[in-house]
């Protein structure tokens, strides 16, 4: 029983083999979809660990602090579920931030994101005091296996009633790499190499079973049709895995796939996969630039762009009044420690920033050599203005470690919805991705001023549309880059 409380290779044709292939559509063919028609996609971004995306979260006066236990998560599904929210998807890395000095001290002194819980477990917590509210968590196509990864999620969407997502990252730094018994991180561009095909396994695996292939007649004493499920066997510069599947088809025939790559190799790579794209924008003005970049690399893809939602990160602070929210952003702020900043600007690059002076600038190689989240750099240059800029220039420009760092809407119920319709209608996404500033009170004041506000504009589901997550996004099965041809179509194609 669900956990509920109510593009690529070509395989040879034959006998359970099967073929996926990158979808093309028709020539030229491209919809938009009218303001009338859209409504805002709502995700809460979660860390399973002491704190959320704002590191000073967990020193907030109202911030619970049992996040060891299921009911800290679960409080949280709760209130993101009555607040209409689509998903709430797990950031992760799979080390402590020790970069800085090469040690983890400050991090676990200071509780800089310096505990990080597996998120599958997690997320079944939270799908057990949840019905509709979907449930993602990010695993690396770096430091996994495609099979384990298929079978993982696949399990995860029959488990939640097909409300499951997956955060498809490449993993950013050296200390990753060396957790998982590795000298050094790939480069960045040879990461998405590898996620590429890793994407094809995976997909690959998840069409293992048709959807009818199952049987379960006790009379007849068959459990399946064999000749509806299928091996892989595929072979590439990365990955060998046989197949097939051990899980058969989940009720959203694969999960929701989200993906954050905003650098040239990683937008392509969002562009050919991505079902919910996640991205860091500064301004509306970026923004509405930025929407229009990915919705045309989606074209040039042969996606639909109207199939993919795009939600830059966007923190919320509301009071009954301007001045009650902005004095609570003024709390925030004084949460802040400055090594905070430090610590995440070199997990983040995968760039001990110890080693550098305040204002010395930053060489053009030693920024060509940057190997983990280039958007962040990029940003940096971007606001700066400046080729080759100084340690100040990071610590000023990412604001990393404060709320500062992404947008921020702030103000009444009234003023919130008004910034967020703007993005909205003003083609700058199709959501946000919303982390807390202090848990689980974050999402609750969010559910009781902001989400009546957006639901009488119409711009925000009064209720939800289906049972899956695929449904309550209005996303199609068939769009994530990839199609099933039948064994017979293969064989005839080649």
């Amino acid at each position: 029983m669900p956990l509920t409380s109510a593009g690529a290779d070509d395989y040879g044709p034959g006998q359970g083999e099967r073929r996926h292939s990158v979808r093309q559509p028709e020539a030229g063919k491209e919809t938009t979809m009218s303001d009338a028609s859209r409504q805002m996609t709502l995700v809460g971004f979660m860390q399973a660990q002491n704190c959320s995306l704002l590191t000073a979260s967990w020193r907030h006066p109202q911030s619970r602090q049992d996040f060891l236990t299921p009911e800290y998560y679960q409080a949280m599904a709760r209130a993101l579920e009555a607040a209409h929210f689509h998903l709430a998807f797990f950031d992760d890395r799979l080390a402590m931030p020790d970069l800085y000095n090469q040690n983890h001290e400050l991090a676990v002194k200071y509780g800089i994101r310096s505990v990080k819980l597996d998120p599958i477990p997690v997320l079944c917590a939270m799908a057990a005091v949840t019905r509709h509210l979907g449930l993602g968590a990010t695993y690396s196509t770096t430091y996994y296996e495609p099979f384990h990864v298929a079978r993982l999620f696949q399990t995860l969407d029959h488990m939640t009633g097909g409300r499951a997502a997956w955060n498809v990252v490449t993993s950013l730094n050296s200390s990753e790499a060396e957790n998982f018994g590795q000298d050094t991180h790939l480069e960045h561009d040879l990461r998405y190499d590898r996620a590429d095909e890793f994407m094809d396994v995976v997909l690959g695996h998840w069409n293992s079973w048709d959807p009818d292939a199952l049987i379960l007649d006790k009379n007849t004493r068959i459990s399946a049709d064999p000749k509806k499920v299928h091996r892989l066997e595929h072979k590439g510069k990365f990955f060998k895995s046989r197949g097939p599947l051990t899980v058969p088809a989940s009720p959203q025939h694969h999960p929701v796939i989200i993906q954050a790559g905003q650098s040239g190799r990683g937008s392509e790579f969002a562009a050919k996969w991505a079902e919910l794209i996640f991205c860091l924008l500064p301004n509306l003005e970026v923004g509405k630039q930025a929407y229009k970049k990915l919705k045309a690399q989606l074209a040039a893809a042969g996606r639909n762009p109207d199939s993919v939602r795009i939600t830059p990160a966007a923190y919320v602070v509301v009071g009954e009044t301007k001045a009650e929210a902005d004095d609570k952003v003024a709390e925030l702020d004084s949460l802040v420690d400055e090594m905070d900043g430090l610590v995440l600007l070199s997990e983040n690059l995968s760039l001990d920033f110890g080693k550098k002076a305040i204002d010395e600038p930053f060489t053009t190689a030693e920024l060509d050599s940057i190997n983990g989240l280039r958007a962040l750099r990029d940003k940096v240059l971007l606001l700066s203005k400046k080729t080759n800029p100084s340690l100040r220039d990071f610590i000023t420009f990412s604001r990393k470690g404060s709320i500062h760092e992404h947008i921020v809407f702030c103000g009444s119920a009234t003023d919130v919805a008004d910034q967020m319709e703007e993005w909205f209608l003003g083609r700058a996404c199709d959501g946000f991705v919303i982390p807390a500033t202090h848990m689980p009170g974050s999402y609750e004041e969010f559910g009781r001023f902001v989400t009546p506000e957006l639901q009488r504009r119409g711009l925000l589901q009064t209720s939800y549309k289906g049972k899956t997550l695929r449904e309550n996004l209005g996303l199609p099965i068939d769009d994530a880059g990839w199609r099933v041809e039948a064994p017979e179509h293969a064989a005839a194609a080649q």
